[in-house]
């Protein structure tokens, strides 16, 4: 399959040098305010603000911490991530807002690396009770793990893109324990997921509804929060990094064919600089928001799956992705703590009104996800790494 091409400059070794630490510079910077308290999932004003470890998204903020303490061997950002723990360790032992998918995103950038990082034995025992309450969520019927909402409830029997994220964690446990039950449910929400989700031309559903009766598939839907919807960019690049870190797990070939088709769809679709807006349906001129953090992410899954092919095809992916980044750094990337506490700027985290008390429309901001995926595909390409999925 032919890969796109672009004549846009590389990142060199020293910007990666440079993005990083200007990244743990600012972690550094933070942490007064974001140690006991964790930064909101997206900017207000180009600014994070302190809020408790509740979101999806807060596992991003110690992952940042870790792959700053990687870089720089700082035993103050080390010391910051383990602490954190204890709210993780709360959080899933009281179930503290944990009716959804997202323990992968919560527990992997945080309890898992940590583990990995450090063998903090506290971490491990975590991030074991988050995979047992991730396959907690199956229904058998359908064979998939729900997405959201009590599992009861009948109007929200269905799956999302970006739960593929949420399975390294059950590969993961199922590595740490020998226990087949985490592999199994792994397994089988990831045929469900890659069965229904791409359509023919390789586009995406975001969310995909099964009759709760039967199990039976009933249909797509491009997006949850996003009005008007096709291919939404995000959920597309959770569903490239999604596919790439099964593949690690499982070694299933037809992956690398289907990885393939999912991201040729994301690259002919993006415009010059090869940051996507926020759904990849618009074109230079269009009016809309881009997304940075999905470049971010597609990034990561690109740099994963290129472990596992052949140098030709893999040189031309790095190629784009160094490209991409560099991007990324050179338009994207804060240069001044003055004007913003994140380190990447124009994430879209919603278009419209959504939740059942809280009306938002975030566009053009810093989000946690974003800022972390950065740091992620930088390090990835300034040392040899070890997955925190």
């Amino acid at each position: 399959m032919r890969i796109r091409s672009s004549n846009l400059p590389q990142i060199n070794a020293q910007q990666i040098y440079d993005a990083l630490s200007y990244s743990k510079d600012i972690i550094l910077q933070k942490l007064p305010l974001f140690t006991e308290q964790f930064q909101s999932a997206y900017s207000e004003n180009s600014f994070y603000q302190p809020v408790e470890n509740h979101d999806w998204s807060s596992g991003f903020w110690t992952g940042q911490i870790l792959i700053a303490y990687e870089f720089s061997k700082d035993k103050q950002l080390k010391d910051v991530a383990e602490l954190q723990i204890d709210s993780f360790k709360t959080r899933i032992d009281q179930k503290i807002f944990l009716d959804n998918h997202d323990l992968g995103f919560i527990y992997s950038p945080s309890c898992v690396a940590a583990y990995k990082l450090t063998g903090n034995k506290k971490a491990r025992t975590t991030a074991l009770k988050a995979a047992d309450h991730l396959i907690s969520r199956f229904q058998p019927l359908g064979e998939f793990i729900q997405a959201w909402g009590k599992m009861d409830d009948p109007n929200n029997y269905s799956l999302i893109i970006e739960g593929l994220m949420n399975l390294p964690l059950l590969y993961w446990a199922h590595e740490e324990t020998k226990e087949e039950k985490y592999k199994t449910i792994a397994d089988k929400h990831l045929d469900t997921t890659l069965s229904h989700v791409i359509r023919e031309d390789y586009s995406t559903w975001h969310t995909y509804y099964f009759d709760r009766e039967t199990g039976a598939a009933k249909q797509g839907s491009p997006s949850r929060l996003y009005k008007n919807a096709y291919t939404w960019a995000r959920g597309h690049a959770f569903g490239i990094y999604g596919i790439a870190l099964a593949y690690r797990y499982t070694r299933k070939p037809e992956l690398i064919d289907i990885f393939r088709k999912v991201t040729s769809y994301y690259l002919n679709n993006l415009p010059e600089n090869l940051i996507p807006y926020w759904d990849l349906r618009f074109r230079d001129g269009d009016q809309e928001p881009r997304d940075s953090s999905a470049a971010a992410i597609a990034c990561c899954g690109i740099l994963e799956m290129i472990k596992y092919l052949e140098l030709s095809e893999a040189s031309a992916y790095i190629k784009l992705v160094k490209q991409c980044l560099k991007s990324l750094f050179t338009y994207y990337a804060a240069k001044d703590p003055a004007f913003t506490n994140g380190i990447i700027y124009h994430g879209t985290y919603s278009k419209q009104p959504f939740g059942e008390t809280k009306e938002s429309i975030v566009v053009d901001e810093c989000t946690s996800w974003g800022d972390y995926f950065y740091m992620e595909a930088m390090i990835r390409l300034h040392k040899p790494w070890k997955v925190y999925w």
